[in-house]
């Protein structure tokens, strides 16, 4: 279910709908009876208050929704690392920095934090309803969603694409903890195989798992990996952050030229990178690691190369016009 509802995914049936709007919600989901839940989306507000007020209400809006059905028996939510390191306007620049690895029994934080209510949301039609819940906390996800807010892996690479094009050193922009440090990433293959999982699992019920490609790696290496892929010079940590953001700042006439030139399907670069949320995580003044302990002392034991993710979602971007 999207407010796009694409038809151009194999073996999905779409369902067009809006969230906010609780009217066309029902009709839309008139004769569908759902078991299972999955619950991936969220929206951005100009304040954590109005992400709070938004996200719990997409929530609390589809449970409500489907409660009258009386079919639901287990709703999955996917939310992430902002669990423990705070919500964007606070983001570990304020108060005590969280221990890291970052642990599932972790207690939240002071801050308001929009995870928190969409879990408050799940708990509460979970004891209404009594159907089973879990709550996924990936890390940077890495998979072919052009135009997701939260896109490290298309953003790079439209970042990189523009350095080769134009003859630009590919910039690290982020700090030197996350530069130096230790850190790890999300393959979404390896997120649906979790959640897919422990939907499947008796034992995982009613519970909240970490979910990581399984290897850990230093953005001082992967930085220079990805920049060896698409054959340009990098540029490391420089004894400041340079955001990526203002780095691409009055770049969109360039990418729509490039869009142009190589026949792309996007041509606007606001539309497929995310640069706030990519400087977002490279910024972090810690080196940021997550203990995955829980789902595979309780079997869950798959793993993905990140080098890999990375890679073969810069194939696929380039198989489907989404860079030259």
């Amino acid at each position: 279910m999207s407010r796009s509802a694409k038809k151009d995914i194999f073996g999905v049936k779409p369902v067009k709908a809006n969230l906010l709007d609780k009217a066309t919600l029902e009709k839309a989901l008139e004769h569908i009876h759902p078991t299972h839940v999955f619950f991936t989306t969220w929206m951005k507000g100009s304040s954590e208050e109005e992400n709070i007020l938004l996200n719990s209400s997409l929530v609390a809006n589809l449970l409500d929704t489907v409660r009258k059905k009386r079919s639901v028996k287990h709703v999955t939510l996917v939310t992430g690392l902002k669990h423990y390191l705070g919500p964007f306007e606070s983001y570990v620049s304020e108060g005590k920095l969280p221990e890291t690895p970052l642990r599932e029994d972790q207690p939240r934080l002071s801050f308001p934090n929009f995870y928190y209510a969409q879990e408050d949301e799940l708990f509460a039609a979970a004891e209404k309803d009594g159907f089973t819940w879990n709550v996924h906390r990936p890390h940077t996800v890495i998979g072919n969603a052009v135009g997701n807010l939260m896109n490290m892996g298309t953003t790079s690479a439209v970042y990189a694409s523009i350095c080769k094009e134009h003859n630009l050193p590919f910039i690290f922009p982020g700090s030197k903890a996350q530069w130096e440090g230790s850190s790890d990433v999300t393959d979404a293959k390896i997120l649906a195989k979790q959640i897919i999982w422990a939907t499947q699992t008796p034992l995982t019920n009613n519970k909240a798992f970490n979910i990581l490609n399984g290897d850990v790696f230093r953005w001082s290496w992967l930085w220079k990996q990805i920049a060896e892929w698409f054959r340009i010079e990098y540029e490391g940590f420089q004894n400041q952050i340079r955001p990526l953001e203002k780095t691409l700042e009055g770049k969109e006439a360039l990418w729509t030229e490039m869009a142009q030139k190589f026949n792309l399907v996007g041509a606007d670069l606001n539309k497929v990178s995310s640069a706030w949320h990519t400087d977002l995580d490279l910024g972090r003044p810690i080196e940021v690691i997550t203990d995955i302990t829980n789902s595979r002392s309780l079997g869950f034991k798959e793993f993905y190369n990140t080098k890999k993710s990375f890679i073969s979602l810069f194939e696929k971007l380039k198989l489907d016009k989404v860079i030259p």
